[in-house]
Parts: structure tokens; C-alpha cells; sequence
């Protein structure tokens, strides 16, 4: 069992890699173009903050070295994506991105390690991170929800990538996969709603595909490489330990 739970990890990590690099078409587009256009900062904010929060776990815990891996890779991806928006995003995109990263990337992340190392004891400590990492990945993969209804609004699955949700769908089923396993609810819970939401993704996907769109819309592209940006914080916090006994 513990071969096993080592193997739906290690798969579990690499796919989150490649979900931490999805967007990665779009800031090319940003980077060619010097413009984020009508793209926003804030699903990366709270990608850098949840994959911080999951490096910092993997580091308390003993023997979750690949949790802190996989995340710290997060941690890097995230704040490249973030200093590629202050430097070309306009005026009123670089005072907001400048407030997030402050109030949650710095101040709570500061004040979570400050309080936990302060105020918890060891078993304590990593409980209270358990909860604090599962319920931003449940926030996060609540994300899509506002995706899916303009697909069902416009008819068009251009607002939803395919290999993005088709990604999402298999992140959610492998943690949830090892999170029985391990017997961890903490990681099965919101990955079972990543899944689930996972499903309906692609399901809405193959019945709108041929679809006649109902609303005018923006060029494929645009659309689909917005669309980037508001999913993939999704991804990144989806790990756990896979040497966890």
C-alpha cells in the first residue's frame, strides 16, 4: 500500500507541474505583445500564496519532502507570472496587484508562520495547516463555476479550454485517488470537488462544442488564453504527502 500511495503521488506531482505551466501560452502572448491586456493578477495572487502555504506544510511535516518540491516549483512559476504583470500591466492593474501580493502574499502568509510557529505545537501546527491549505484548494476549485455558466449562457466553449479542464478532471481524481489511500480528508475533500467539477467541465464541453453561440464573442484566442487566467490556481495546491503513513 505504501508502494502504491508513493506511485499515485509522484504522478499526482508531475501533473501538477504541468497545471502550474498552463498558462504558459498566454504570457508569451503578454511578454510578445507588452500588454496584459484585459487579463487580471489575482488567480496568481492566490496561486503564490496557496503553493507557499503547501511548501510551508511540507517542510513542518516529516518525510513530505515532495509536497514541498512540487509547490516550491509553484512558488517560482507564480512569481515570474506576477512580476510579468507589474511590469506590463496598466497603472490600475499594478496598484491592485501591488495590494494583493502585500495583504495576502506577505501579510498572511507572514502572520500563518509567525502564529503556527509561535502559538501550536507540532501535531497542532500541522493539522491547522491541513485545514487552512484544504480550504483554499476548495475555494479555488469553486473557480470554474462562474466559466461554466457563460458556457451555458453563450453556447460557446470558448471561454473553457479543453486541456485545461481536461487536466483540472484528471488533478482532482488522482489526489482523491491517494487521498483514500491515506486515509487524509483534509486532501480528499476538495479534491473530490475538483473532480467532480472536473467532470462537468468536459461533459459541458462535448455538448456545446458543435453549438451555435448565442452571444457575440471575443477572438478565439483572446478568449481562450483569458480563460487560462482564471482557472489554473486550481492546480497548484492539489498535493499532499505521498509518504504519509
Amino acid at each position: 500500500m505504501a508502494e502504491l500511495s508513493f506511485f499515485v503521488g509522484v504522478i499526482g506531482n508531475v501533473i501538477s507541474v504541468l497545471m502550474f505551466l498552463s498558462p504558459a501560452a498566454t504570457f508569451r502572448r503578454i511578454l510578445r505583445r507588452k500588454s496584459t491586456e484585459e487579463f487580471d493578477s489575482f488567480p496568481y495572487v492566490c496561486t503564490w500564496l496557496s503553493s507557499s502555504l503547501w511548501t510551508y506544510y511540507g517542510i513542518v511535516k516529516p518525510g513530505a519532502y515532495l509536497v514541498a518540491t512540487v509547490n516550491s516549483f509553484g512558488v517560482v512559476v507564480q512569481s515570474f507570472f506576477l512580476a510579468v504583470f507589474l511590469i506590463y500591466a496598466p497603472p490600475p492593474m499594478k496598484t491592485k496587484t501591488g495590494i494583493l501580493v502585500g495583504i495576502l502574499d506577505i501579510g498572511f502568509l507572514t502572520t500563518a508562520i509567525v502564529v503556527s510557529q509561535a502559538a501550536l505545537g507540532e501535531e497542532t501546527r500541522i493539522g491547522a495547516l491541513g485545514f487552512v491549505c484544504a480550504g483554499l484548494n476548495i475555494i479555488m476549485y469553486a473557480s470554474p463555476l462562474s466559466v461554466m455558466k457563460t458556457v451555458v449562457r453563450s453556447r460557446s466553449v470558448e471561454y473553457m479550454p479543453f486541456m485545461l479542464s481536461l487536466f483540472f478532471f484528471i488533478n482532482g481524481g488522482i489526489w482523491t485517488f491517494y487521498a483514500f489511500l491515506q486515509h487524509d480528508w483534509f486532501l480528499a475533500v476538495p479534491n473530490g470537488m475538483g473532480l467532480g467539477l472536473g467532470l462537468a467541465e468536459l461533459l459541458l464541453y462535448g455538448i456545446y462544442r458543435n453549438a451555435k453561440p448565442l452571444l457575440p464573442l471575443k477572438s478565439s484566442t483572446t478568449s481562450s488564453e483569458k480563460d487560462c487566467l482564471t482557472q489554473p490556481l486550481i492546480i497548484s495546491s492539489s498535493t499532499s504527502d505521498p509518504q504519509q503513513t
